[in-house]
């Protein structure tokens, strides 16, 4: 077997393996390179394989810097299966579409401000090229192993990063790799603490915050408080901006906590994010996932206001009342 590292290594994004057999080549994760300019420009360079040669790509979860370029290989000629869990492949759907919105506006403002060296600017993808890809999507049942050619299976295990999110076992030519994608936490408010691989040949592993020990959500929930209680003080309306896939969900659940358990007054409580709405309607949709019960999800949402159109932002804004 060979194993090729095309991301995520030397940088945290553009997470791709490419694992190549006798018989098969298969791409674990297929993420974008995200930041700095040269990481971004690496996006249009020219793959080192060839998209149509490779059987399937397995997921381990939606975040762009794991599934962005998957348009652009499909675009490229991949015809393969898109394998992950039910969750990873409605949130891909979320986010891939938000991707190439954004994609396509950039490049038409480029074109009517003309500030591109590009004649014309082009997306990077586009909606309709999305659409192309979701049509490959396959779901995968979690903890049960599914036959990606007569010598490859791969299973997919709970990791409690985001909602959906796996590690990835895969047995090839009587070796075990393991893809541990990105972990969650052992003490998260929202999921349930990571599965732990038994065995592995290979372990390939996240190390983004390898050398760091982050502080226990229980311990924000204070600073959080403090912070509200002193803007509501002042007159003032507290913005906190947020990654709008699992984030938003968790700093809810702690605005809702600290309100039932009235540490901070009624105030209004708006979740500004047309994707971080739509990641909430499939928290309602994927139970087993999260640890919250119906009954909380659902109490939980009653108190925020979920914007839909620019229009009640603007309203909101000009609203002075603390919120």
């Amino acid at each position: 077997m060979k194993l090729t590292f095309l991301g995520a290594a030397g940088t945290v994004t553009g997470s791709k393996y490419l694992l190549e057999t006798d018989e098969e080549k298969i791409m674990i994760d297929c993420g974008m390179f995200q930041g700095l300019k040269e990481l971004r420009l690496l996006n249009w360079q020219h793959p080192e394989f060839d998209p149509a040669s490779i059987k399937a790509v397995l997921l381990t979860h939606a975040h762009l810097d794991h599934t962005g370029y998957l348009p652009r290989l499909v675009k490229l000629g991949f015809k393969g299966k898109i394998f992950g869990t039910s969750p990873t492949l409605k949130a891909a759907e979320i986010i891939l579409k938000d991707a190439a919105k954004i994609q396509e506006e950039e490049a038409e403002r480029a074109n009517k401000e003309g500030y591109s060296k590009h004649k014309p600017a082009l997306a990077f993808y586009t909606v309709e090229d999305v659409t192309h890809t979701i049509g490959l999507f396959q779901v995968a049942e979690v903890d049960e192993w599914v036959q990606i050619s007569g010598n490859i299976k791969a299973r997919f295990l709970y990791n409690g990063h985001i909602l959906g999110s796996t590690f990835i076992e895969i047995k090839a030519n009587e070796k075990m790799l393991v893809f541990s994608g990105d972990i969650g936490r052992e003490n998260d408010l929202l999921l349930y603490p990571p599965k732990k691989p038994e065995k592995a040949d290979v372990l390939l592993i996240e190390s983004t915050y390898g050398g760091k020990i982050h502080a226990e959500e229980s311990t924000i929930i204070p600073q959080l408080e403090i912070i509200i209680n002193d803007s509501v003080l002042k007159g003032g309306s507290l913005f906190v901006p947020s990654f709008a896939v699992e984030r938003t969900q968790l700093l809810m659940l702690m605005l809702w906590q600290l309100l039932k358990d009235k540490k901070i007054p009624e105030i209004p409580m708006i979740m500004d994010s047309p994707m971080g709405a739509n990641v909430l309607d499939l928290f309602h949709h994927s139970r087993k996932w999260h640890k919250l019960q119906p009954d909380e999800c659902d109490e939980m949402c009653s108190h925020f206001t979920i914007v839909k159109h620019f229009r009640e932002t603007l309203e909101i804004r000009e609203d002075k009342i603390p919120k």
